[in-house]
């Protein structure tokens, strides 16, 4: 039997691998099947994962859609049919034009790529189109054009540009604060349009993710190390606005009923919206996830047993 039960593995995912064979991995080092992550990586993308286990796999809804930080390297002067660099080179832009482009004109640029945006996803991207992933469909021959979506740049920043006068190209370090479902790649490609030299991504790292950030992630163990691990209930503080109930209330959510609201509670977030979850606590114990309607807590996810934090 395994000595992990329930809760959440920040992980620092390395080149090389996928998310899934980090979940795989997972699924041998803790001794459990039900192994899950909160957010793709690519092969080509190191960083911050957020693994669930256990009944943990169930608080992975509530953490995908959270807004992540990226640190990027965009190289300026040459497109890819991947829009990485591990694609087939497409254009390449002479190298008096890509030199001529001013420090500033690309700060300029990568600042029209703030706010609400729409991006087209690379066609080599995870999304399913009629179920099937975008980059298997790419694979086996087709060509995909896939629908732009509405995403958010909350930051860009430009700390760092470098110039490469013997290969004519310029490479920028790029710092961004981005909403879930926005593609890093998809950026480089549109900023080095807009700069008429054409772009793509030559490194990515994910440095948070959500309330988790690269500081507090662990490597990728191997079967035997201890490992570790955030409780359910101390995932559950971290990530939602949390109440802690009393006997009768824990029995009515267990049991799918809607329980009113504790009188005097104060979220740090206050005021709580409707389209917020609400994590429900008895005595360190994660009881349900709920949403707050008219004064109540409505389940919508009970943990089926006891699980201490």
């Amino acid at each position: 039997m395994s000595d992990y039960t329930d809760g959440i593995v920040i992980v620092d995912k390395p080149l090389g691998m996928t998310s899934h064979d980090v979940v795989g991995r997972m699924r041998r080092v803790l001794g459990m099947r039900r192994v899950g992550h909160a957010g793709t990586l690519d092969p080509d993308a190191s960083g911050v994962l957020v693994l669930g286990f256990g009944r943990g796999t169930r608080l992975l809804t509530f953490l995908v859609g959270d807004d992540k930080d990226y640190t990027a390297t965009i190289r300026l002067g040459a497109t890819t049919a991947t829009d990485d660099a591990a694609g087939e080179m497409l254009t390449r832009a002479a190298a008096a034009d890509v030199l001529a482009i001013s420090d500033a004109a690309i700060t300029a640029a990568a600042a029209g790529f703030t706010g609400v945006i729409f991006q087209r996803p690379s066609a080599v991207s995870a999304v399913k189109v009629d179920g099937v992933r975008s980059y298997a469909r790419v694979r086996a021959g087709e060509e995909v054009s896939l629908p732009e979506r509405e995403v958010t740049v909350h930051r860009l920043d430009v700390p760092s540009i470098s110039r490469d006068a013997e290969h004519g190209w310029i490479d920028v370090t790029a710092l961004f604060t981005v909403s879930s479902g926005t593609y890093i790649r998809a950026l480089a490609r549109d900023i080095g349009a807009a700069l008429g030299v054409g772009g793509h991504l030559t490194s990515l790292r994910r440095t948070r993710s959500g309330q988790f950030s690269e500081s507090e992630a662990i490597a990728v163990p191997e079967p035997g190390d201890a490992v570790a691990v955030l409780s359910l209930t101390q995932a559950m503080r971290r990530c939602l606005a949390c109440v802690d109930v009393d006997e009768t209330a824990a029995h009515n959510l267990a049991h799918g009923r809607a329980v009113s609201m504790p009188p005097d509670t104060a979220f740090e977030n206050s005021p709580l919206d409707s389209t917020q979850p609400v994590g429900v606590i008895r005595e360190e114990t994660a009881l349900a996830i709920a949403n707050l309607r008219d004064g109540f807590l409505h389940p919508t996810v009970v943990f089926e047993a006891a699980n201490s934090g």
